[in-house]
């Protein structure tokens, strides 16, 4: 079963329609448990996605603050091994940025063949923040939704897995959770007065992460809606959507390995014979 709503297509969607405190009628401990099991198939996998080389995996990670993407990192990206797999952080542009065009920053962040690549915020940030605070015309907005769709699917027809995931909270779970921020001398550093500011956009940034997963959604990169209230459900279903996007390639990983193991093998036999001459 999954346990995220996989949206696909352009079919126009209301986030009021998933519920953020969904847990598939699970206890937490039974979820954790089938989180360890998942992110050791995840340890896995990499590894053979590392070593084969015929693919690589963008996992995008979108979400109102506290939704919980710093949460994801810890639980259940910390795991895998940081040789083949790597974060990248969208802020403010730079001016540098600026000068080009609003994905040049984000390309360069892609990942190579082999390695996993988390974006914590993403080029989708060009059609949320922007539009939300009239950054860009609209004209301008609009038009990147038809960009995103072209270079999500270069980056899949160059072999790489996508997975777009918009962690999905309620707005009494993030009031919660800020006010949680403030009685907790170890969780200081994050509290900001933008946090609160930004709530006051709370429907404008509704409509926009609406429209955004409607127009950039497919079978290539789909977007998949991920109940977030509970923090343990949300790692579960990360873990196991990551899961069965990489399973399909075992096959084809361990496949690879063996032509080149056999390969290799031939090269040292000749090497062998010709050291005995």
């Amino acid at each position: 079963m999954s346990y995220v709503y996989r949206v696909v297509g352009n079919d126009k969607i209301s986030l009021d329609d998933f519920d953020a405190s969904a847990d598939a009628e699970l206890e937490r401990e039974e979820a954790e448990a089938k989180t360890i099991k998942l992110i050791e198939e995840l340890i896995e996998l990499q590894s053979l996605l590392y070593a084969a080389r015929r693919h690589s995996v963008l996992v995008v990670l979108q979400g109102r603050d506290t939704s919980g993407k710093d949460g994801v990192l810890r639980k259940v990206i910390g795991p895998l091994d940081s040789r083949g797999c790597d974060v990248s952080s969208f802020k403010v542009p730079s001016e540098e940025a600026l000068a080009h065009d609003f994905l040049w920053r984000i390309h360069q962040q892609t990942p190579a063949l082999g390695h996993i690549k988390i974006f914590n915020r993403s080029h989708y940030e060009d059609v949320l923040v922007v539009r939300v605070h009239n950054l860009v015309p609209e004209e301008v907005w609009r038009r990147r939704y038809d960009h995103i769709n072209n270079f999500e699917r270069l980056l899949a027809d160059s072999g790489t897995v996508i997975l777009k995931f918009y962690l999905h909270i309620s707005k009494d779970e993030q009031e919660e959770r800020l006010l949680e921020r403030e009685k907790d001398s170890t969780k200081y550093w994050k509290l900001s007065v933008g946090d609160w500011k930004e709530r006051e956009h709370w429907d404008y940034y509704t409509k926009a992460y609406e429209d955004a997963i409607s127009h950039c959604s497919s079978e290539h990169a789909p977007w998949l809606i991920v109940p977030a209230n509970k923090k343990w459900f949300r790692n579960l279903a990360i873990a196991h959507a990551l899961r069965d996007a990489l399973l399909p390639h075992k096959d084809h990983w361990l496949q690879t390995l063996e032509e080149t193991g056999r390969r290799e093998l031939q090269a040292i036999e000749e090497y062998r014979q010709k050291s005995k001459r």
